[in-house]
This record gives structure tokens, C-alpha cells and sequence, in this order.
């Protein structure tokens, strides 16, 4: 198994990095909150990965920390009716923090706004996963993949900050990318505070 990839990036798209290693060109997908932390063209990067073999294809799939790739694993290996694309797309919607607030508080309205997933998929994703994120059975977030990963991750920081966007008026999608954007601006030691503040910026 192909747990991560380190190397040069050539390239990236919203969806797509390719990352040149040992003089092979490795196309990986990626969610949007990935490529939001993705240095510029020509930097040497490092991604963690879930590769899926099939007959025809094989297939990379690369995130920022481990905790998000475990995540992404969580949805395609226990959600019905989630696979590899549809997972994706609910990470480049939200962020984990996000993603592990809205299942442990059965936010299906928020989840159900992710594009393609409908009101019955965002059921079974609060169904399924409830005890596996963050307080209940199983944690993803390690303790220290946010600073590994040189971000906020599951931290309350980010969830406060955009608890309280959303008491402002904020949809929250809109409220978790603007606390996203935020933190990348800011860096892992932000307050809240200072978060919300950028973000209203």
C-alpha cells in the first residue's frame, strides 16, 4: 500500500496535483481543502495517499494529513452509496472539522448541501460514521496531525470561529472556507479570535 508521496509538483488544479518523483510524473487527485495548502509549482511536497486497484485503473488519491486520507477512507469503505468521487467532493466542500461537527451534531442539512449528495446520502453519513469521528468510538484526528500538517484540523479554534460566522448570518460552508482561508493566512497558532477577525476582513 502507498501510504504518501513526497516530491517536486509540476502542476495542480482544484482537483488534480502531479508530482514528479524519480523522474515519473504521479497524477493525483485531490479534494479542494488540499490544494488550498499546496506550495507553488516547482516545490517539493508531500501528500498521503489511498490508492484504489481496479482492472483498468489505479488510481491516487492524495490529502494534506493523515487524518484527512483516514477520513476519506472511512466514507468509501463504511458509507453506501459513497465512493472515491462523491467523498471527494464532500471534502472540497467542507473542511474535517467541519465535516466531524456537522456528523457528531447529525447536521444533515449542511451535508446535503455538498454537491451531489442529497438529503439520503448525508443521512447515512451521519448514520454510518457518528461513532467513528472525533467523540464517539474510533478518532481520526490524531493528536498531532494538525501540526503536522501545519494547520488547524479538528481543532475547536476552527469550529468556534465558524459557529460563531454562522451566528453572523453565514451559511456554513461559507463560514468554513472563509475560517479555512484564514488559518492558511494566519498559521496553526491563530486565536479565534484572530481567525474571525481575517475572515470578516
Amino acid at each position: 500500500m502507498i501510504t504518501s508521496i513526497q516530491g517536486t509538483l509540476t502542476g495542480a488544479t482544484p482537483l488534480h496535483a502531479i508530482i514528479e518523483l524519480n523522474g515519473f510524473g504521479y497524477e493525483v487527485n485531490i479534494p479542494v481543502t488540499t490544494a488550498e495548502k499546496l506550495p507553488a509549482n516547482g516545490s517539493t511536497v508531500k501528500l498521503h495517499t489511498h490508492v484504489i486497484y481496479r482492472e483498468d485503473a489505479q488510481t491516487l488519491y492524495g490529502f494534506a494529513s493523515p487524518a484527512e486520507r483516514d477520513f476519506f477512507r472511512l466514507m468509501i469503505e463504511h458509507v453506501t452509496g459513497i465512493g472515491p468521487k462523491s467523498a471527494l467532493t464532500i471534502m472540497s466542500k467542507l473542511s474535517l472539522a467541519m465535516l466531524e461537527s456537522t456528523i457528531r451534531n447529525g447536521d444533515v442539512a449542511t451535508l446535503s448541501k455538498c454537491p451531489g449528495i442529497g438529503k439520503k446520502t448525508a443521512e447515512r453519513l451521519v448514520v454510518e460514521l457518528k461513532n467513528k469521528v472525533g467523540g464517539g468510538g474510533m478518532t481520526i484526528q490524531p493528536a498531532d496531525a494538525a501540526a503536522a500538517a501545519g494547520e488547524l484540523g479538528g481543532d475547536s479554534r476552527h469550529r468556534d470561529a465558524v459557529l460563531a460566522l454562522t451566528a453572523l448570518g453565514y451559511k456554513a460552508a461559507a463560514a468554513d472556507e472563509a475560517i479555512r482561508r484564514a488559518a492558511l493566512a494566519l498559521g496553526a497558532v491563530a486565536t479565534t479570535e484572530a481567525l474571525i477577525k481575517k475572515a470578516l476582513n
